[in-house]
């Protein structure tokens, strides 16, 4: 049986793959699930990655979160309201909740996790850059005060999660380590459904519910125990012989083998993750070729353009992503908020075409470089790469593929170790202005901008319309600058966009869940019948 969904095309309405839980479920033993990257840190500010923000949207919570239907909905604030005259936001907070510990929370705790999580160690700081100032008002109400009018603001901090500054001041974790460890990296301490048991990193981790969690308790789960399968064929066996319950994704190539076995279903969609292709703009020399010496031909746009029209989406879908992808030309995929309709047309595959802007930028007889991937982190992210490599060889660009993985990727990456590499963005506001504001900003500490634009990628013109785009509600006057960044963003091919990413997961049939197009497991949607 497939469970399956389609994107539609509003803001907050992305439909849902969800099988109907029982009214009243009762209690299960234990629910075992898989997927092929675990999350390195128990830390919510110390790394802005799907896998750890995902599992840790189970422990901790913010101040709002997104439901079924993707929309913002009440989590640790009951509302919120704009301030007068644009100046930022106001949040009710939710009154007898409790941390796992026992520990009250109150607006402290908020504005604790706000300096936490808007420091200069933090992963998640490009969060808080229109922030200006953090208000407590009372023990249940905090105003954000930004540098300009923000309407997105809610939306943005979908997944800011709230730790107790008690427990982590007493046990030195004030700030989030990202490049080390703490007490917060292998230890939790939320407010959310489920509480952390126990955690063997890169082994397996164990969770608990939450007694004392202050919502409506939809799953029927007394154990919850994660995985980490880097090898999809082990994670295959093991769900069809029964160690596990549930896998994210599977190879897209066992679907069929899975709908034929009685007893398991397919949970299927696209996610709203966009696969890219990243230049070092800021790199005046290659790192990986054997025959082009100070120097970098990527900073010629004619060259990205090259690289662009070399590759053939439609041939990778079809063969590789078993045509459960769709190309894409922009930073996001159609139909989410922003998304620009404008420029929607991806530059044609053209070998020849390719041949000729190598020839008049001076590369006619092409040149070599490296290209890197992780291989545990997308749906076929290596054989993707190793592809890609093959079609830019017939026009004469040698890229040396290599491959690791994503726990050692995102390093290499922030210290320039690549002449291209793959990435994947999901934009967790699921509106234009998130991938502008962290892949196409010029990097900036101060300004909290830029944080995942590894290449350094900078344009003037979209600097300065990022803050306009931030504060304008007037949605025609908005679109048209959005519009505008899209068509700089395609003219100087500051990426290359491939494709939407396919979501795969594979389960029992007894197990009922819902798939959310941002890839997130809530484990407070799971019923084991």
């Amino acid at each position: 049986m497939r469970h399956k969904y389609s994107r539609t095309l509003a803001f907050a309405a992305l439909a849902m793959a969800l099988s109907g839980a029982a009214a009243s479920p009762t209690l299960a033993e234990t629910f075992r699930w898989a997927s092929n990257t675990d999350p390195q840190t128990m830390d919510p500010h110390a790394v802005n990655a799907a896998p750890v923000t995902s599992f840790l949207n189970n422990i901790y919570e913010g101040l709002v979160r997104r439901g079924k239907d993707m929309a913002i909905e009440p989590s640790l604030a009951t509302s919120w309201e704009a301030l007068p005259e644009g100046a930022g936001w106001r949040f009710i907070l939710r009154d007898g909740v409790t941390f796992q510990d026992g520990a009250a929370f109150t607006a402290d705790d908020v504005l604790f996790s706000y300096e936490r999580a808007a420091s200069e160690e933090s992963d998640v700081r490009s969060w808080f850059a229109p922030v200006s100032e953090v208000r407590v008002v009372d023990d249940h109400t905090i105003e954000f005060l930004t540098s300009a009018p923000n309407p997105l603001f809610p939306d943005s901090i979908a997944n800011f999660m709230i730790l107790d500054r008690d427990w982590a001041q007493a046990n030195a974790a004030e700030r989030p380590a990202r490049d080390a460890e703490n007490y917060a990296t292998r230890n939790t301490n939320g407010t959310g459904p489920f509480a952390l048991s126990a955690r063997d990193p890169g082994i397996e981790t164990r969770l608990v519910p939450n007694p004392d969690w202050w919502g409506d308790v939809e799953h029927n789960i007394t154990e919850a125990i994660f995985t980490p399968i880097g090898n999809p064929a082990t994670g295959l066996a093991a769900l069809l012989s029964g160690e596990i319950d549930m896998i994210s994704p599977i190879p897209l190539q066992d679907t069929e083998q899975v709908e034929s076995r009685d007893g398991f279903k397919i949970f299927e969609g696209l996610e709203t993750r966009v696969i890219v292709l990243g230049f070092g703009h800021n790199k005046d020399t290659l790192s990986y070729s054997n025959d082009v010496e100070g120097a970098n031909p990527f900073l010629d746009a004619r060259v990205r353009q090259a690289a662009y029209q070399a590759i053939d989406v439609d041939t990778i879908n079809r063969v590789i992503m078993r045509g459960k992808a769709e190309a894409v030309s922009q930073l996001l995929p159609a139909g989410l908020s922003g998304y620009s309709n404008a420029n929607a047309d991806r530059l044609a595959f053209d070998d020849a075409a390719a041949k000729s802007l190598l020839t008049e930028a001076g590369y006619a007889d092409g040149f070599s470089f490296g290209l890197m991937c992780p291989n545990d982190r997308y749906i076929n992210d290596e054989a993707v790469c190793r592809a890609v490599a093959s079609m830019f060889a017939r026009v004469g660009l040698d890229a040396s593929v290599t491959a690791m993985p994503v726990r050692n990727y995102w390093d290499e990456l922030r210290a320039g170790n690549y002449d291209m590499y793959l990435l994947g963005w999901s934009p967790g506001t699921f509106d234009a202005e998130h991938p502008i504001r962290f892949l196409a900003a010029t990097p900036d500490d101060e300004k909290k901008l830029g944080s995942w634009n590894f290449g350094g990628y900078s344009n003037p013109r979209v600097d300065e319309l990022l803050p306009l785009i931030q504060q304008e509600i007037d949605p025609t006057a908005r679109q048209t600058m959005l519009d505008e960044v899209a068509q700089i963003l395609q003219q100087d091919i500051a990426y290359i966009p491939l494709y939407t990413e396919p979501l795969i997961w594979a389960a029992k049939q007894n197990i009922d869940l819902v798939q959310r197009p941002d890839n997130f497991f809530m484990l407070r949607w799971v019923t084991v019948n």
